[in-house]
């Protein structure tokens, strides 16, 4: 089959990470070849500015952390992403252009109108999202687990904005973005992500 783009999307520890890792184990036990990313990161290039990012130490403005995740994404895509779907691979991205939007746009407000065309012009579109919603209360609980970074230690609003923005780019794309509650036990919201995959690639 031709080269496919799926993309994960939440809050932080929504649990996106975990279930783009399942997926990708999931679909190579069906014979599919399968390549997991995280945005930003990927490249050497990319790495060293998500260092820059999410390093707590920094203070950055909103437009000037826009631009550098939008850099690192274009690093992403040019050296990994486009050649691996040129190679017939299904590629599972930990965060891509949705991110951008939810926080950058809503939650920095930056305009939304403006980040979307700016998105729309440089990056190719997901053929499936999956948004693993989860209330930013419970996402705060597990921000004790580790250390936060720059954009986890942020406030209790801007947080609210983010998950908001979340499920309005849902409504919007209702086509291309599946919404999961992450609120369940793990292996509930997994059998939700099999199914949304099952029935996009036809898996029987």
């Amino acid at each position: 089959m031709p080269g496919r783009l799926i993309t994960f999307e939440g809050i932080d520890k929504s649990g996106k990470t975990t279930h783009a890792k399942k997926l990708s184990n999931y679909l190579k036990k069906k014979g599919y070849k399968v390549l997991v990313v995280r945005d930003p990161g990927g490249t050497e290039i990319s790495e060293r500015i998500r260092k820059i990012l999410l390093d707590k130490r920094n203070h950055l403005s909103a437009a000037s952390e826009l631009f550098l995740y939008l850099a690192a994404r274009q690093q992403l895509v040019s050296e990994i992403i486009k050649p691996a779907m040129r190679r017939n691979k299904i590629v599972i991205s930990d965060r891509y252009c949705d991110s951008t939007l939810a926080y950058q746009g809503y939650g920095r407000g930056l305009n939304i109108d403006l980040v979307d065309r700016m998105l729309k012009s440089f990056f190719p579109v997901p053929h499936l999202t999956i948004l693993i919603d989860l209330p930013v209360p419970l996402a705060k609980k597990r921000f004790g687990v580790n250390k936060p970074d720059r954009l986890e230690k942020e406030n209790y609003s801007f947080h609210q904005k983010v998950r908001k923005g979340y499920l309005d780019i849902a409504q919007k794309n209702r086509k291309r973005v599946k919404v999961v509650p992450g609120t369940g036990d793990l292996a509930l919201t997994w059998k939700e992500v099999r199914k949304i995959a099952d029935n996009y690639l036809k898996i029987r």
